[in-house]
């Protein structure tokens, strides 16, 4: 199981990258995190960041 670290204004999370389901572009420089089975979160960076995160942990 992978974990990935992704920060956020409000905190930070550790993900299982595989239980990323999408990623969107938000407001401000955010990314929205699409999660299985659970709420999106919002965490920082763009879209390419996060997935670069995800990808390569």
């Amino acid at each position: 199981m992978k974990f990935v670290s992704l920060k956020s204004r409000g905190g930070n999370y550790l993900v299982v990258a595989s239980n990323i389901a999408w990623l969107r572009s938000a407001e401000h420089g955010q990314t929205t995190v699409g999660i299985v089975g659970s709420s999106p979160l919002v965490v920082t960076g763009t879209v390419d960041e996060v997935a670069a995160m995800v990808v390569g942990g």
